[in-house]
């Protein structure tokens, strides 16, 4: 036998084994592949009920919001009437206040003076 085909025969046995090995190979990372597929599908199916119930609870506090809208809106409408109802005491106080104080002021100035004048009187009435 020749070297060349010891070569030869070297070569196909080392080419033999590289394919058996590589057929090994594939034969696990295509078994990895199932079971990442399969976990896929599990986590598929584990999300599904959560996309659902997070649906389900975002409509939940829309409608806990709006519902807790018209309360608020209520209460503000009541707030703004109070404040209406205030401003008009006010007014009305501060007219009652104008509209009174400058008579008393000068029913005041006047029996101020009847009280001075009658003061004088007595006074000068009591020296005679």
């Amino acid at each position: 036998m020749e070297i060349s085909n010891i070569f030869y025969i070297l070569l196909l046995a080392s080419a033999s084994g590289l394919c058996i090995a590589l057929i090994f190979f594939l034969y696990k990372v295509s078994g990895s592949i199932k079971r990442i597929e399969i976990d896929i599908n599990d986590l598929t199916h584990q999300v599904k009920p959560l996309i659902a119930s997070s649906i389900t609870l975002s409509e939940k506090l829309k409608f806990i919001s709006d519902e807790a809208k018209q309360p608020l809106q209520v209460a503000k409408e009541i707030v703004e009437d109070i404040k209406d109802r205030i401003d008009v005491i006010l007014e009305l106080e501060e007219k009652l206040r104008k509209g009174v104080e400058g008579p008393l002021t000068k029913l005041l100035n006047t029996l101020s003076g009847v009280t001075n004048g009658i003061n004088a009187f007595w006074d000068n009435y009591k020296k005679r």
